[in-house]
């Protein structure tokens, strides 16, 4: 994987998980203030990618764990 493929990749999370829409300026500009160059061809790439899939749905957040799964047991109770 290349830094600009990389780059393209965070700026593309950074975008979604701020509920911006992610589109080939936004991810060029992401990268210019990250003073980060890549190929010109890598932000539309995921941009299209962005069109065709949710991006939040490919990111699995872990669940938490809840204190109250443990209904009230501890270890040495």
């Amino acid at each position: 994987m290349s830094i600009g493929e990389l780059a393209c990749s965070y700026a593309t999370l950074i975008l979604a998980d701020q509920g911006i829409p992610v589109t080939a300026e936004k991810i060029t500009t992401i990268l210019k203030a990250a003073n980060v160059e890549c190929e010109s061809y890598w932000p539309s790439l995921f941009e299209k990618l962005a069109e065709k899939k949710n991006i939040e749905d490919l990111i699995e957040e872990p669940k938490e764990e809840s204190d109250e799964e443990d209904f009230g047991m501890g270890l040495f109770d």
